[in-house]
């Protein structure tokens, strides 16, 4: 029997998760999307046990971290006395200390140890949350929005940093607005919807997905099925079909086509997919 680090069994409630399944293995890193008010923060609030589940139930294999979307640290207290703070919960001493000293390391925050608190930009804000949730050799880490709102080296040296946490065995859960952070480090993603799951799979088939884009001269009044209509034309997306097949489908509507093209769906078009069929 496989042993998962994490689990979450049909969690229903509180609001807006609705029967919410998952489960992650050890070293796996696994992004949470879906538009605001889908349940992702609430998602990762149950599954830190700050929110109990109104049915359902959680197991975690190990101790479990957690990083908030906006964390917030006393601001008079450093970087440092913030982490040896939180670090007193976990050892004493010498220990303590040691703790401290590998997660400034691990966050690549040991330049800015002795900064206050109130002094930290949004990537070291980040950081200092990351740092806080792995004390304690945590094997499950749970983080919101922790790749997002940061410049592109930021995000860069933060991707590589979570990266390296999950190759050490952690099953990290990683709710994600940076669509493009996400691609960068997730190996599976659920898109939820109206609190539940809606898509889910390895990322690499779902970036597989593949779309047909015809340029036309002129827009069609009506788009045939299966596409629709953009600023240059039509697309429409090749589940099942060839490429020649859609384009014949067109001529077969009289349609001019100038151009086409295959693409594959980025993962900011597959969670928009997902919005538009609820409209």
């Amino acid at each position: 029997m496989t042993d998962y680090a994490l689990t979450v069994n049909e969690v229903c409630g509180p609001r807006p998760l609705a029967a919410v399944s998952l489960a992650l293995l050890p070293g796996e890193i696994v992004g949470v999307v879906g538009p605001a008010g889908a349940g992702k923060t609430t998602l990762l609030r149950v599954a830190a046990g700050l929110l109990a589940p109104g049915t359902g139930a959680v197991w975690a294999c190990g101790a479990v971290g957690y990083a908030p979307e906006a964390p917030a640290f006393p601001t008079a207290l450093t970087v440092r006395e913030v982490l040896a703070y939180y670090a007193r919960f976990h050892a004493i001493g010498a220990r303590r200390r040691t703790l401290v000293h590998d997660a400034l390391e691990l966050a690549g925050l040991a330049p800015a140890a002795d900064a206050r608190a109130a002094s930290l930009g949004r990537a070291d804000l980040q950081r200092l949350a990351l740092a806080q949730a792995t004390l304690g050799g945590r094997r499950v880490l749970l983080l919101d929005e922790t790749l997002s709102g940061l410049d592109p080296m930021a995000r860069r040296d933060l991707c590589g940093r979570v990266a390296h946490i999950a190759a050490t065995g952690v099953a990290i859960l990683l709710a994600a607005r940076d669509l493009g952070a996400l691609e960068r480090v997730a190996g599976r993603v659920l898109v939820l919807r109206a609190g539940r799951v809606v898509r889910a799979g390895p990322l690499a088939s779902l970036l597989a997905e593949r779309v047909l884009e015809v340029v036309l001269d002129h827009p069609p009044p009506e788009p045939p099925p299966g596409f629709r209509v953009t600023a240059t034309g039509l697309e429409a997306p090749l589940a099942g079909r060839t490429p020649e097949a859609a384009l014949a489908l067109c001529r077969a509507h009289r349609l001019a086509v100038r151009a086409s093209r295959v693409r594959v769906k980025s993962l900011e078009e597959i969670v928009l997919d997902v919005h538009d069929a609820a409209r």
